[in-house]
């Protein structure tokens, strides 16, 4: 049994290299495929607060900690045969080059220059958070993209969840209609979400979004519905891990990083602009991409799902 210390917090996205307050819970989630890898081994898991009852009760972690000062401490202190560090913060980069452990994967900081850069492997997935044009151009989905970082190959291993819902499915069709504040952008607008519903309501029973505050409602909420509808979010990646139908509706993130495991549509704007997807919180144009999106365009995208 190997000792396994995973950094993943939630500040900046894998593929991306925006740092931001808020933290990327949708990130943080879909990065569990990698503890397949380690189900016999002994895994530390380090996160931000806000992230911890995303985590918990997942059987192959076996101690979850915050990031804070007194984990810090305690990490530069122990022996770890493994380290995987998924964030490119420089200071968590610094502690990753401090931590005694026999090898290494992710990111780390060179001392001289300050930049971040890669361990043996995480080159390619550093150079598409760098450069736009490769990642919007890249063909691989995050997990593949995840597992080449530890040098190891995906084969269809799925999120992993640790709390185990409570409730039944009783809605047809739940509307997982708000986004965090990292990507406005991803906001298709209340007016379209009122006339989905519209379009819907007669043939299926509809529910909104409930359980923000609490993770463990919101995936009850999620849990209760047959299909669900929704942004690029953590609702996405927690609706395909219940096993639900979805309907996914991409704006400026890369659509070909998602895999729906074979239970779900992505519906991607029709347009003729180079920038997308722009991959940016901010849009220089009146009409948003997302906006092109139709209510129509969705409910074909529900029937299609429903009738399969």
């Amino acid at each position: 049994m190997s000792k396994v210390l995973i950094i993943k917090i939630g500040w900046v996205e894998v593929l991306d290299n925006r740092v931001e307050d808020s933290i990327s819970l949708g990130d943080v989630f879909r990065c569990t495929t990698i503890l397949h890898l380690y189900k016999d081994d002994d895994v530390t898991w380090v996160t931000d607060q806000s992230a911890i009852p995303l985590l918990r009760n997942i059987k192959y972690i076996k101690r979850l900690l915050p990031y804070n000062l007194n984990t810090v401490l305690q990490l530069q202190y122990e022996y770890f045969d493994l380290l995987i560090n998924l964030e490119k913060v420089p200071g968590v980069c610094a502690l990753a080059d401090k931590i005694n452990a026999w090898r290494k994967h992710g990111f780390r900081l060179n001392p001289i220059t300050g930049e971040v850069e890669a361990y043996q492997g995480a080159q390619n997935v550093l150079q598409l958070s760098r450069k736009q044009k490769l990642k919007r151009e890249a063909q691989n989905n995050f997990q593949e993209f995840l597992f080449e970082l530890v040098g190891e190959k995906w084969n269809g291993e799925e999120y992993i969840l640790g709390y185990n819902p409570k409730s039944n499915e009783v809605f047809d069709i739940g509307l997982n209609h708000a986004i965090g504040a990292k990507w406005p952008t991803k906001q298709w607008g209340e007016e379209r979400w009122k006339n989905i519903e519209k379009l819907l309501k007669n043939k299926y029973t509809i529910s909104w979004q409930k359980g923000l505050k609490n993770i463990e409602e919101y995936i009850d909420w999620i849990n209760s519905c047959r299909l669900i509808i929704t942004n690029d979010s953590l609702g996405l990646h927690l609706a395909l891990a219940l096993n639900k139908k979805v309907v996914a509706i991409f704006g400026p993130t890369p659509s070909n990083e998602i895999y729906m495991y074979n239970r779900g549509v992505k519906i991607v704007p029709q347009l003729n602009r180079s920038c997308i997807p722009c991959m940016s919180p901010f849009c220089k144009y009146r009409k948003r991409c997302i906006e092109y999106i139709t209510p129509e365009m969705v409910l074909e995208s529900v029937e299609k799902l429903f009738n399969s």
